[in-house]
């Protein structure tokens, strides 16, 4: 069960889940050790030393990590696993079977989409905007057994009202997934929200430097939680040791790095909604952004992410693109580095252009993760390139 004695975000972020040994003879370790033993001792047949028995079902440093992001979404658990899709995969298989029906954010991140479509082939889904209640509830059916809610969603950073659609939810007796990768639980906490469970790609803000592959589940349901914790045992996809040590350490960071990951992020943001070459910039931290106030009453940020379409054609984008300086070329978000990518030829070039041009993802859209670079650094590549 988390730990949560601690009132300041930061404070639980750095304490949290952390047992210094103070012990005649210890080490008196001021950081969690990486505890890479993949077994441990018993005592006697049916005994055994202590918690641990075997590195698949629990581990000292995975389980400081659990405890520390537990605290941090106010949640009683967390469950780590190898990556994003790992801990989506296994909450798929706690929750959903064959002919079951789940309604889904129509901007859903691809990865997800290729889990419910491909490989839980007898699952029916729904895609609508749910950043229209209303639309919610047309999608419903008998058979609808969960929603799942990306807020902001990737690549058109769109919102959703987590509390109004979780209160619908629950009337019609379905559970209720909320993605927070995009925010973190610095700046929103879906399970205060109604949420039933959080998922992470913990690859992206919590780990925080791009050089750690890993997900999450959270919940403050026990049944839930030992369910999906049964399923990562018999599966096996668990968070490696020193993979759990680097989410421990971007954990500590967490509220400094989000601060500047928006800072910059709306400076960016600004610049570009005053350019003439740009034909829309999609930050719901401008004040008229049409999603500005949902994300104010529900989180206590706008994060670091945002999307701006060219004017132009594909190959302007292309163009633009290659002539930046400071902006890498990459997949994945989160990092201290900037990143640009072209979601039409790369996170959703898998993504039916049909559907991707219902959702607005056109070939001139860019999506970009706003490192902690200098502001001024960002906004003159940005201004140089768009000028040249």
């Amino acid at each position: 069960m988390a730990e949560n004695k601690y009132k300041g975000f930061s404070t639980r972020a750095i304490h949290a889940g952390e047992q210094t040994d103070t012990r005649a003879g210890s080490t008196g370790d001021v950081v969690v050790p990486i505890h890479l033993s993949t077994t441990f001792i018993w005592d006697e047949p049916g005994r055994a030393h202590s918690e641990f028995e075997y590195i698949r079902s629990s581990n000292p440093t995975r389980n400081a990590y659990e405890q520390k992001l537990a605290a941090l979404e106010d949640a009683n658990y967390a469950v780590a696993f190898s990556s994003g899709l790992a801990a989506e995969n296994a909450l798929m298989q706690v929750l959903l079977r064959p002919g079951d029906h789940v309604v889904a954010f129509d901007d859903l991140y691809g990865g997800t989409r290729r889990l419910l479509e491909e490989v839980f082939q007898g699952i029916d889904v729904s895609y609508v905007d749910l950043s229209d209640s209303s639309e919610f509830d047309k999608a419903v059916k008998e058979n609808t057994k969960l929603l799942w809610i990306e807020s902001p969603t990737n690549p058109m950073i769109k919102v959703g009202d987590i509390a109004a659609l979780a209160r619908s939810a629950h009337e019609k007796g379905m559970l209720v997934v909320v993605d927070n990768t995009f925010l973190s639980p610095y700046f929103q906490r879906p399970l205060a929200l109604g949420a039933d469970v959080v998922v992470h790609s913990s690859t992206k803000y919590i780990g925080g430097h791009s050089d750690v592959l890993g997900g999450a589940l959270v919940t403050s349901d026990e049944v839930l939680h030992e369910k999906i914790r049964a399923i990562q045992n018999n599966a096996g996809a668990v968070l490696s040791p020193f993979d759990s040590y680097l989410n421990i350490r971007g954990l500590k960071t967490l509220a400094v790095r989000m601060e500047r990951h928006q800072q910059n992020a709306l400076r960016i943001a600004q610049f570009l909604a005053g350019h003439q070459k740009v034909a829309k910039v999609l930050y719901p931290g401008l004040p008229d952004n049409p999603y500005h106030e949902v994300v104010k009453r529900q989180a206590s940020g706008f994060g670091g992410m945002l999307s701006f379409e060219l004017h132009g054609t594909l190959e302007d984008a292309k163009s633009f693109i290659s002539r930046l300086r400071l902006f890498t070329l990459a997949e994945s978000l989160g990092g201290v580095e900037s990143l640009i990518e072209l979601p039409s030829l790369m996170t959703h070039v898998g993504v039916d252009p049909e559907v991707r041009r219902s959702i607005g993802i056109s070939d001139t859209l860019l999506r970009v993760s706003v490192g902690l670079e200098d502001a001024d650094d960002l906004i003159e590549d940005l201004k140089y390139t768009l000028d040249n």
